[in-house]
């Protein structure tokens, strides 16, 4: 992709502006916002400043050729850079493309049992645990919100937030309908059964701005459930928020109705800002007519088949041989795919613009 000039030496000019504003402003907030976009802007200049590097390299071999005496070095050396060219161009095209503003973001993860009954919960409850694994691999840190176990073992739903750097990046396109074909252990006849469990990754965004009215949300505190014994919460410090223009409803069941009463608020604010984000999804994958990121959570994503040992994608049609290394957290293979199939296109549609 030749990317324009034009384009580069705007992202350059828009760097040093915001560098010379940041030198002379002294509101706290407008100091936050700019060191935000310098440091989101800085590796983009860094790549662009070393895509004109070279190319104003390759223009002096080009000169160098005319030279009897440096002809073969210059030679040399240009094809080299002509080869490693194209990957400087891709670096920088992927740096300039549309990219989501919540990439960095930490993410609240829900697993719902869907369709098989036990076999659902325990299933949610295995998707859960590779969730686990694979955030602490990262470094990341899990804080469960709330979990309902099932019957047989496993949870009928459990919500927890992921903190890390870079989390919602790498888990939004995990959000849809997980299948998995199996043979339950409370199955004499060896049959393979099918259910689900559904997933969804919402970015958890501090400072968003969502207005919440009090005219607009229920609020109710009641007596949570508990495994028994010493962890039966006795009080009624439960909580339960119902925003009722959208119907939606959070919960939380800490022993403090003060913290139950901020969490709920915080996975409110969450709630509302994803539905403003799927509104936007769907709108980008109808424009580009592509089903990784499309935000629609009713989606039957992948299928987990454990008599062949095999994990597949529906959206961009791979299958890996790898089940259980996959449900032991190893779940890169399948989220580098996804990431790259999103980033092909992204650059599709750079590209189209550039014309």
């Amino acid at each position: 992709m030749r990317l324009p000039k034009a384009r580069l030496d705007q992202v350059l000019d828009r760097f040093h502006e915001v560098e010379a504003r940041m030198g002379s402003a002294t509101d706290g907030a407008e100091i936050v916002r700019l060191s935000k976009e310098h440091a989101e802007l800085k590796p983009v200049v860094d790549a662009v400043q070393g895509l004109a590097r070279a190319r104003a390299e390759m223009a002096d071999l080009e000169a160098m050729t005319a030279d009897p005496e440096m002809a073969a070095m210059a030679e040399e050396e240009l094809r080299a850079l002509t080869d490693r060219l194209p990957e400087l161009e891709r670096e920088v095209a992927l740096l300039l493309a549309p990219r989501d503003a919540d990439e960095n973001a930490s993410a609240v993860l829900e697993v719902r049992a869907g369709t098989g009954g036990d076999e659902a919960a325990l299933f949610a409850g295995d998707l859960f645990r590779m969730y686990s694994r694979y955030a602490a691999s990262r470094g990341w840190r899990i804080e469960l919100d709330s979990a309902t176990e099932g019957d047989a073992g496993g949870y009928k739903e459990i919500i927890a937030t992921v903190t890390g750097e870079g989390v919602f990046g790498r888990l939004k396109f995990e959000s849809g309908v997980h299948r998995v074909q199996r043979v339950p252990t409370t199955e004499s006849q060896g049959r393979i059964h099918t259910s689900a469990a559904t997933v969804a990754v919402l970015p958890e965004v501090e400072d968003v701005e969502i207005e919440i009215h009090d005219k607009d949300i229920r609020i109710d505190t009641f007596r949570a459930s508990g495994s028994g014994g010493q962890h039966v919460n006795t009080t009624d410090s439960a909580v339960r928020i119902t925003h009722l223009p959208t119907g939606i409803m959070v919960t939380s069941s800490e022993k403090s109705q003060h913290v139950n009463r901020d969490k709920a608020m915080k996975n409110l604010r969450v709630r509302l800002y994803d539905m403003q984000r799927q509104a936007k999804d769907l709108a980008r994958s109808d424009s580009r007519k592509s089903q990784v990121g499309s935000g629609d959570r009713s989606e039957r994503i992948r299928t987990y088949n454990y008599p062949q040992g095999r994990v597949s994608d529906h959206r961009i049609n791979l299958t890996l041989h790898s089940l259980p290394q996959i449900m032991e957290g190893d779940i890169d293979p399948l989220l580098n795919a996804l990431i790259a199939e999103d980033q092909a296109a992204r650059l599709a549609d750079l590209e189209a613009e550039f014309g």
